[in-house]
C-alpha cells in the first residue's frame, strides 16, 4: 500500500484523537472534568476499546459551520469490554462544539443503540453536552428524537445506564431519564429542563445551576438519579460494579460470582436485632450485611426515599435485587417516593430476570394531607403493580411489622410471593394493636373507672394475641416461622429451589401500571 494513504489516514486518526485541540482539552481538565477519551480508559478494561464511526463529521453550512467540521462530531462511540464482558458506549466531547448534538452526532448514537440491541449487550451513554446544536436547527431536535425511541424500544431488553458527567439540559435530559441508571457527578455535573436564566426570566425565581439540577438535588430530592459520586473516577468505578450484578440482556442469567462465603453460615446477632420495644427503630443494613455475601449491599438511590432500601446483593454467589424498609427513617412506612422508588427497580430486576428478596418491617402508609393530595393512592398502586407483575423468583422475610394494605403490597403470599418467612418477632395484623384497641374496644375503655390502664391491658392482650406471625402461618399465608439465625441458609435454599421456577403472565401487548 502507497506510503502517502497511510499516512493520510494516520493524519486522520491524530486529529480525531486531538478533539477539539490542546486548548479545549486544557479548559476542560481546568473545569474538573476528564475529556471523552480518558473517560473511556478508566471505564473500560484495558486496551478493549474499539472505536467506531471516528471519521464522521456533520454536513451542515449555515452559521459559518462549514468551517467547523471535527472528525467524530462531538462523540466517541464504539465497544468495549467490562470485567471482560462486552457493552456498548458513546461518550460526548465537550471540547467539540461543547459536545452539542447534531444529526451526524446523533446518527453515531443510535447506530450504537441498535447494535447493541442486535447484539444484546449494555449501553453506557457519558453525557457531556450543551444540549441541541442550534445552528442544524430541527435536524437536532429529530436526532434527539430518534435517540428516545431506541431509549424506550430498548427498555427491557438490554440494560441502558446514563452518566452525567457535565451538563445536560433541556430535551437531552429525556434520554437518561429513559435509562435504567442515572450517575452523576457532585460539583460538575448538572440536569434540567429549563436552566436558571430561562426560570428567573419567567417566574423570577433566582437559583444556581447545582441548586437547580445539581447531583445532591436529583439523588436527594428529586429521584431523576440514582448514583452520586465525589469525582468522576469513581462514578466510572460504580458503572463497573453496577455491571457485574447484571445480565448482558433480557434473555440471560445475572453472572453467577462465586464468594467463598459459606452458604449455611448462622448469625447469632440477628435474633437480637429486632428490639423488644415495638416503637422502637433499628437498621435494616444492619440485616442486610449480615444475610448476604460477604456482607455486600450495592446499594441503589441511597440518598432518596431512605424509609426503603433497594439494590443488588448476592447469595450464595448469585446477584439478588433487595427491597427492604428502613425502620430507621419515618419508622418505615411507605410513602410516595418509596413506593415509586421500589417500583421502579422491582421492574427493573424483573425485566433481567433477577430474583427479588424483601425484608419487611411497614407500619403502613404515611398518613398525612400531602401524602393523599400527593397521590398516595396512585404511588402506592404502583408498588402493588410491580410485585404482581413480576415472574422472578420472589422471597419475602418479614422481621417486624407488616400491618393492613402493606402487608399486601410487599411481596406477600396472596401476590405472588414464592417463600414468605417470617422471624418470631414479626407483627402480621390489620393494624398495630393500638389502633386496633382503639375501635374494637372504644366503648369499654370509655366506659371503664381507669381508661388509661384498661387501654394498656387491652393492648397488651391484643398484642399477646393477634401481633404475632402465628395466626398467618396457621392460614399458611407464611411458609414458616424461622430463626434469624438461621435466615442466610433458609435464603440460599429458597433461591436454589426457585432456580427452576416457571410462571407468566397472560398474554397482552403490555399493562397499564398507575402512573
Amino acid at each position: 500500500m502507497p506510503e502517502d494513504r497511510l499516512s493520510h489516514l494516520e493524519k486522520l486518526r491524530r486529529k480525531a484523537l486531538e478533539g477539539g485541540g490542546p486548548e479545549r482539552v486544557a479548559k476542560q481538565h481546568a473545569a474538573g472534568k476528564l475529556t471523552a477519551r480518558e473517560r473511556i480508559t478508566l471505564l473500560a478494561d484495558e486496551g478493549s476499546f474499539d472505536e467506531i464511526d471516528a471519521f464522521v463529521e456533520h454536513s451542515a453550512t449555515h452559521f459559518g459551520m462549514a468551517s467547523k467540521k471535527f472528525p467524530g462530531d462531538g462523540v466517541v462511540t464504539g465497544f468495549a469490554r467490562i470485567d471482560g464482558r462486552a457493552v456498548a458506549l458513546f461518550a460526548q466531547d465537550f471540547t467539540v462544539l461543547g459536545g452539542s448534538l447534531g444529526l451526524a452526532h446523533a446518527r453515531k448514537i443510535c447506530k450504537i443503540q441498535d447494535m447493541a440491541l442486535k447484539l444484546g449487550i449494555p449501553v453506557i451513554g457519558l453525557c457531556d453536552s450543551g444540549g441541541a446544536r442550534i445552528q442544524e436547527g430541527v435536524e437536532s431536535l429529530g436526532g434527539y428524537a430518534d435517540i428516545f425511541l431506541r431509549n424506550t424500544l430498548s427498555s427491557g431488553v438490554v440494560p441502558q445506564i446514563s452518566a452525567i458527567l457535565g451538563p445536560c439540559a433541556g430535551g437531552a435530559v429525556y434520554s437518561p431519564a429513559i435509562t435504567d441508571f442515572v450517575f452523576m457527578v457532585q460539583g460538575t455535573s448538572y440536569m434540567f429542563v429549563t436552566g436558571p436564566n430561562v426560570i428567573k426570566e419567567v417566574t423570577h425565581e433566582k437559583v444556581s445551576f447545582e441548586d437547580l439540577g445539581g447531583a445532591a438535588v436529583h439523588n436527594e430530592k428529586s429521584g431523576v438519579a440514582h448514583f452520586a459520586a465525589k469525582d468522576e473516577g469513581e462514578c466510572l468505578r460504580q458503572i463497573r460494579e453496577l455491571l457485574s450484578y447484571l445480565p448482558p440482556n433480557n434473555m440471560e442469567e445475572p453472572p453467577l460470582v462465586p464468594t467463598g462465603d459459606d452458604p449455611t453460615r448462622r448469625e447469632a446477632k440477628l435474633n437480637a436485632l429486632v428490639p423488644d420495644n415495638p416503637q422502637k427503630p433499628y437498621d435494616m443494613k444492619e440485616a442486610i450485611h449480615a444475610v448476604f455475601d460477604n456482607g455486600g449491599f450495592f446499594e441503589v438511590h441511597r440518598d432518596f426515599a431512605k424509609n426503603i432500601l433497594v439494590g443488588f446483593a448476592r447469595l450464595n454467589g448469585r446477584p439478588v435485587g433487595v427491597v427492604a424498609q428502613q425502620p430507621a427513617h419515618l419508622a418505615g412506612c411507605l410513602d410516595i417516593d418509596s413506593s415509586v422508588k421500589g417500583a421502579r427497580f422491582i421492574r427493573f430486576c424483573d425485566a433481567f430476570n433477577i430474583p427479588l428478596v424483601a425484608f419487611e418491617d411497614v407500619p403502613g402508609f404515611l398518613p398525612g394531607v400531602a401524602q393523599e393530595h400527593g397521590g398516595i393512592i396512585r404511588a402506592g398502586a404502583k408498588l402493588l403493580y410491580a410485585w404482581c407483575e413480576a415472574t422472578v423468583p420472589r422471597i419475602t422475610v418479614i422481621t417486624r411489622k407488616a400491618y393492613g394494605g402493606a402487608y399486601d403490597v410487599m411481596n406477600s403470599k396472596h401476590i405472588r410471593g414464592d417463600f414468605n418467612f417470617a422471624w418470631p418477632t414479626a407483627e402480621i395484623a390489620v393494624m398495630g394493636p393500638e389502633g386496633a384497641v382503639n375501635i374494637i374496644f372504644k366503648e369499654e375503655i370509655e366506659a371503664s373507672r381507669d381508661p388509661r390502664k384498661t387501654r394498656e391491658q387491652l393492648i397488651d392482650e391484643y398484642r399477646t394475641k393477634f401481633a404475632n406471625p402465628y395466626i398467618a402461618a396457621q392460614k399458611g399465608y407464611i411458609d414458616d416461622v424461622i430463626e434469624p439465625a438461621d435466615t442466610r441458609r433458609r435464603l440460599v435454599k429458597a433461591l436454589e429451589l426457585l432456580k427452576t421456577k416457571r410462571d407468566r403472565n397472560p398474554p397482552k401487548k403490555h399493562g397499564n401500571i398507575p402512573l
